[in-house]
């Protein structure tokens, strides 16, 4: 029976492609096929078409005011999911609906509304569930699932046929559309977003998309087809939209007959049966492979051996002026030096505590602690954070950093001897510590990564000899921060004298299947080099890690009775007189206000008067001063409420307006004095 190509996007499931399709009606130009804008765009009847696969290329947005606008999926901008209203009826809608893996994307949260029963436990109502993979075995197929805020780990199945209603959960992650469109679109459902970064300025046709567009967008996914014809090795790319009908003849052609041009993506999805296999590079493709594998893929033909998932270092150059960030292989047989690490607060030194070793570091600010049973910190002060795991609490299934940490803060007698004194420091504390670092040891990045938590700081000594140019022995120092999980190939030359671990994400190249490869696959991996990847791809590897650091905890509130401050020294003209053979240190200097004969004496030089200036230092008039000043009171009822206000006040404040400053200013210049400036009154001046 014939479909319209639109209807046959729409209800086809991609896990049953290769599809072979038959052009039975159309519109078409000169020829078989004509290609225009780099799509094709006409089928000729009788066509047979082998589909490959189907992907998203665009999206038309519908805004709030009914704007439509065509965005493709190379969109740079993020995005945030809204929940979708519309819920599910069983668990076998949302198998067929939407995108399952063990990738992180591919692990949608739902949330039950009405208790389930299982084997291994109740299911309550309103309890939201990851569902972290599914299976097809017959006699019928389950989706594994992990139950959320649950203390200890729940992780139970549930089967295709479970009914009930089940509501997509918030997402607060951001997205790019390339990433909605490969996992968060739902079969036969549009998805609703809205944009929470903009392109760059600097992008001028990005960026003047959405420019006028503000609120919810709701997406409709345009499809695309990739298929190949039994007379081309390119691949054809068919919008889902063009105006044809189809049938599907899967059952009645070989789809070995055609061409299989399979990009190393494709490859890497392929069942591991599909293994070893040899492939020959398309002659109608553009290549862009790293100078390292360049000699691997000369001679035109390969064997791919197995796919598999390589574990890579992260790792980026300490320098303030330009960064560059680099995928280490665990093969790398350079050594490294420690270098200091930087903790600016003391919730990032708690992250760093360890169970192989204890961190000494020095603190570079001040810190005064009003906290009962905190310590204060100053600048030089030295601690030894002991080994142990990291304090954090679990508080309703929920992880939470404590509030604050105890570790050993070092001192000195007169002889030399050095003394750990115990002291808990608050979370919060801003010290800037410094690592002391007196080990002198070198180690592998292996070693590094398994014996030390990471972020880690370390510099090259010994560079790795099997390179010829190591171009992290010239780097001042390397900020090693995560492992991660890369997908690779493992593929070597026809006469297996070479073999090379291929980035899949990194790597473009078409092959072409060949033939199945009858000899053994090697035991041993391949050779993998030092790759320096672009600050794009950095941020997106960042993106994909797995969150495992619990949020900072937030400071404590102020104490209501703070500790006592150090009463001040002088609060007259008075008190400073019978001070004068006391010590003169900076600490110790009175500070006095003006007072109102003062304001007097300098109005008065414009009458002919001497002016006369005040020797004692000055300090600026609080806003009880002046207030004080205008109703006329003595100094010494103003004294006595300052004092009472200082008591109440937990910070040492002043505040004073930008004209009131002014107005001082104007005073000590002998120039004339704005009279409208609330504080001053007039009658002073």
């Amino acid at each position: 029976m014939a479909t319209t190509l639109q209807e046959f996007t729409q209800f086809v499931d991609p896990k049953t492609f290769p599809r072979v399709l038959q052009i039975q009606s159309g519109i078409y130009y000169q020829g078989c096929v004509y290609e225009m804008f780099g799509r094709e765009c006409s089928l000729s009847t009788g066509d047979l078409l082998k589909v490959i696969d189907i992907t998203i290329t665009r999206f038309t947005a519908q805004s709030s005011s009914n704007t439509r606008i065509d965005i493709p999926v190379e969109y740079p901008g993020l995005f945030k999911l809204v929940c979708d209203s519309q819920p599910y009826r069983s668990i076998g809608e949302i198998a067929v609906s939407l995108k399952i893996s063990s990738q992180r994307l591919g692990q949608p949260v739902f949330l039950s509304c009405q208790d389930i029963q299982l084997p291994q436990g109740l299911i309550r109502e309103r309890d939201s569930f990851r569902i972290t993979g599914v299976s097809h075995e017959p006699p019928a197929g389950h989706v594994r699932c992990e139950l959320l805020l649950r203390e200890p780990k729940f992780c139970f199945s549930l089967s295709f046929s479970q009914q009930g209603r089940f509501m997509e959960c918030e997402d607060d992650q951001f997205y790019t559309l390339k990433e909605v469109a490969e996992w968060k679109i739902s079969k036969g459902r549009k998805r609703t977003v809205t944009e929470v970064k903009a392109p760059a300025k600097k992008d001028l046709f990005y960026s003047s998309l959405l420019e006028n567009v503000s609120g919810e967008l709701i997406l409709t996914p345009v499809y695309e087809l990739k298929a190949v014809t039994s007379l081309s090795e390119k691949f054809l790319l068919i919008p889902s939209n063009l105006d044809v009908e189809v049938v599907d003849v899967t059952e009645e052609f070989d789809c070995d007959s055609f061409v299989q041009p399979l990009s190393l993506l494709d490859v890497f999805k392929r069942p591991p049966e599909f293994f070893p296999v040899v492939f020959k590079l398309s002659s109608e493709s553009h290549f862009k492979v790293s100078p390292e594998l360049e000699s691997l893929f000369h001679s035109k033909q390969v064997i791919v051996h197995h796919a598999f998932y390589a574990k890579r270092i992260l790792a980026s150059e300490m320098c303030r002026d330009s960064t560059r960030h680099f995928l280490i292989p665990e093969s790398y047989n350079g050594r490294f030096k420690r270098r200091p690490r930087q903790f600016p607060t003391a919730y990032d030194l708690e992250r760093a505590r360890s169970e192989t070793e204890q961190i000494r570091v020095v603190a570079t600010r001040e810190f005064e602690s009003v906290y009962s049973g905190l310590a204060s910190v100053q600048a030089g002060d030295e601690f030894i954070v002991t080994k142990g795991k990291s304090c954090a609490v679990s508080r309703n299934g929920i992880e939470k950093a404590a509030d604050n940490f105890e570790c050993l803060k070092v001192t000195e007698k007169s002889h030399g001897t050095e003394v750990k004194e115990p002291v808990c420091l608050p979370m919060c504390l801003e010290g800037g510590f410094m690592e002391l670092v007196r080990d002198k040891r070198q180690y592998t990045i292996a070693e590094i990564c398994r014996w030390f938590p990471l972020p880690f700081n370390v510099k090259v000594s010994v560079r790795d000899l099997s390179l010829k140019v190591d171009v992290l022995a010239g780097l001042p120092g390397l900020h090693i921060e995560e492992e991660i999980s890369d997908p690779c190939l493992l593929v070597s030359n026809l006469d297996l004298s070479e073999f090379r671990e291929v980035p899949v994400n990194r790597t473009d190249l078409i092959l072409n299947v060949k033939q199945r490869w009858a000899g053994e696959s090697p035991t041993c991996s391949g050779m993998s080099a030092i790759e320096e990847i672009s600050e794009d791809c950095y941020y997106t590897l960042r993106r994909y890690a797995v969150a495992t650091v619990t949020p900072p905890p937030r400071p404590p509130k102020k104490p209501k009775h703070p500790p006592p401050r150090p009463p001040k020294m002088f609060t007259s003209r008075s008190e400073s007189a019978n001070s004068e053979n006391s010590s003169c240190s900076p600490k110790t200097l009175c500070v006095e206000p003006f007072k109102q004969e003062d304001f007097m004496q300098c109005s008065d030089s414009k009458n002919g008067n001497d002016k006369k200036i005040p020797t004692s230092p000055v300090t600026l008039p609080k806003p009880t001063l002046q207030k004080a000043l205008a109703k006329g009171r003595s100094l010494d009822d103003i004294s006595s409420v300052n004092n009472q206000d200082d008591d109440n006040d937990v910070h040492d404040y002043e505040y004073i307006d930008e004209d009131q400053l002014d107005n001082i200013r104007r005073v000590y210049q002998g120039q004339p004095v704005n009279m409208g400036v609330k504080g001053v009154p007039s009658n002073t001046i």
